[in-house]
């Protein structure tokens, strides 16, 4: 039970991801140096238990690491909650303790939770009778009941047969109710045979009229019956940090807020829609990291939501997606499919004849189909029929289509893009060049037509940090300036991995992973 916020001392416990870390608590200074920050924390809680144990005094403690900041409350008695205000009187009287123990073999085995077995002391609530029912005691209790007279029979219950037979089984303690026997009484339906009988006997036979419904149904009305297939869902609980630590040893808390995010994000990216959605990612200016855009986003998706996630380059100036990702076992492209579309339209292709035409990302599980960049702009150019009946073709079998878009706004097959589009996804790196090129898009794509101007008003910017140099902070003020133009603007970190070569999502650092699954999560919201 937490205990009044007077009467506890306060501490800090700060854990390093290199496994030290120091708990301060009030004028006491206590250095961890374990091998892991799970180790650390297991310290660090052992440290603080012992104390409030000592003094019987519950500690407030402050807990950072690198998963984040928890607020929590040490008690004397091991308990280790979040920190909340103090329960009111009448609610404490309702809590019962419930122990545990921490299981020997803790990832500490000097800290005090893990020495002879320290129980941990959680409130658990006392189920509480429903209004207007009587707890059945225990067999074997002595619980007083009122006196009866003898010779009045107990009532018995309202209710049908079965209901009744429930009851009996369930208090076994009390004696069986003699049976009282009960006039029949003949239903409408029976009541021909029993004017037979009575002709027969010449007595006179009395025709009562049917009781009404509300008295034939004796059962008392009350609420509706709760469905038996209704499934409660399970609180989230934390499974990193100090709270995840926690949660491993039994304790039931809550994620932090940076953790709560990250879970909102991965279930928006991991749903799926009614129909195809066509995501185009756009920048007139060449280098304004597209192409890492576009691998990237189908990466966040495909890995979290599943197959039917196409990647397609559909640019005729050398486009640089298939050079990126992984390749097939053929060299199949756009123009290898493009006489096969209407065969691949028809009702006996199966998705497995595309295969021949596509480049399968193993690791994170979408497809590519490749422009050639090894042939001239003029012998790949698209006219607008033709970029529609690859694009019947990609929707036909995938939920999701990314299209890395070239650099020429003024080719049919960029201008029909932009006409089948769902969404636009603007690319740019911090650099003012980059930057000014999607702004003067987004500027253009309002005065094309109703549909090109809901597409610029609802536009994600990605903002990727080109280099290391200046940190953050220009591809922050780049976001900003958007932020006014287009519905979302995320920023991506620097990350040596998205320079050059193969574009892996498992390569990347996790703050840029993180970054990355932010991008998709807007870009999610707008389909």
């Amino acid at each position: 039970m937490e205990t009044s916020t007077e009467n506890r001392t306060p501490a800090t416990a700060t854990i390093r991801a290199d496994g030290s870390g120091v708990v301060v608590i009030g004028d006491r200074t206590e250095l961890i140096a374990e091998s892991s920050v799970e180790r650390a924390r297991a310290r660090a809680i052992g440290v603080l238990v012992a104390h409030a144990a000592e003094h019987d005094r519950a500690v407030t403690v402050v807990s950072k690491d690198p998963s984040g900041t928890a607020h929590l409350v040490v008690n004397p008695n091991g308990n280790v909650e979040e920190s909340t205000a103090p329960l009111p009187p009448q609610r404490e009287m309702e809590m019962a303790p419930e122990v545990s123990y921490v299981p020997e073999g803790a990832p500490d085995m000097n800290s005090p939770i893990n020495t002879g077995r320290l129980p941990i002391v959680r409130s658990v609530p006392t189920p509480t009778p429903a209004r207007g029912i009587t707890p059945v005691a225990a067999p074997g209790a002595d619980v007083a009941s009122e006196p009866q007279a003898a010779d009045v029979p107990p009532v018995p219950a309202v209710g049908s047969a079965p209901e009744a037979a429930a009851v009996a089984n369930d208090v076994t303690a009390a004696p069986a109710a003699p049976v009282v026997p009960q006039p029949t009484v003949p239903t409408p339906e029976s009541s021909a045979p029993v004017a037979a009988v009575a002709a027969e006997q010449d007595s006179p036979v009395v025709t009562e009229a049917p009781a009404p419904a509300a008295v034939v149904n004796d059962r008392p009305a009350g609420p509706a019956r709760r469905s038996f297939i209704e499934e409660e869902t399970a609180a989230a609980r934390a499974e990193r940090g100090m709270r995840g630590a926690l949660n491993k040893v039994g304790f039931r808390l809550a994620p932090n807020a940076a953790e709560a995010s990250e879970r909102s994000d991965i279930a928006r990216v991991s749903q799926h829609w009614s129909g195809p959605r066509t995501i185009a990612i756009v920048n007139g200016k060449g280098g304004a990291s597209k192409t890492p855009t576009t691998a990237m986003l189908s990466a966040v998706f495909a890995r979290n939501g599943g197959s039917g996630v196409l990647a397609w380059d559909n640019n005729e100036t050398r486009g640089t997606l298939g050079w990126r990702t992984e390749q097939g076992q053929h060299e199949a492209t756009v123009q290898a499919l493009l006489p096969n579309a209407s065969s691949l339209m028809s009702s006996e292709a199966r998705s497995s004849d595309l295969t021949g035409y596509l480049h399968h990302q193993v690791a994170d599980k979408y497809d590519v189909l490749r422009s050639n960049p090894n042939i001239l702009a003029e012998d790949q150019r698209l006219t607008m029929n033709e970029f529609d009946a690859i694009h019947s073709v990609a929707a036909k079998y995938f939920r999701l289509i990314f299209i890395d878009s070239g650099n020429d706004e003024s080719a049919d097959r960029w201008r029909r893009m932009i006409d089948q589009a769902d969404q636009i996804v603007i690319a740019t790196t911090a650099r003012g060049e980059h930057a000014e090129a999607g702004a003067l898009l987004l500027e253009a794509l309002r005065e094309r037509g109703e549909h090109s101007a809901q597409l610029a008003r609802d536009a994600v910017v990605v903002v990727s940090q080109a280099d290391h140099k200046g940190g953050t902070a220009q591809a922050e003020k780049v976001a900003d300036g958007f932020r006014s133009m287009a519905r979302a603007a995320s920023v991506i970190p620097f990350d040596p991995a998205m320079r050059a070569g193969k574009l892996s999502y498992d390569a990347l650092k996790p703050e840029t992973q993180r970054a990355w699954l932010a991008a998709a999560a807007a870009v999610a919201q707008g389909l």
